[in-house]
């Protein structure tokens, strides 16, 4: 093993499944993702939705579908996602 090999850093991409709550912008959706959170005191469960803006080259989906995205280099100050599925 080179010492190129030992310094490369390895990005695992996180990814994320959501529905799209907006298409109004061009070339970018936002996407509400949905967890099911429990309270540790009191052991209650509910759920917690968190939005995401996605990128979404060629804007074909719409209000309603549920899209795959993962992680990418940022494309503005709130976009850093990107559509897969």
């Amino acid at each position: 093993m080179t010492e190129l090999d030992k310094t490369k850093k390895v990005v695992k991409k996180s990814s994320r499944k959501g529905v799209v709550v907006s298409d109004k912008m061009l070339k970018t959706i936002v996407v509400r993702v949905d967890t099911l959170k429990e309270h540790p005191k009191y052991k209650k469960r509910y759920i917690s939705s968190k939005k995401y803006k996605v990128h979404d080259p060629e804007d074909k989906y719409q209000v309603g579908d549920v899209v795959k995205f993962v992680s990418c280099k940022p494309m503005s100050k709130g976009k850093k996602w990107i559509v897969t599925e």
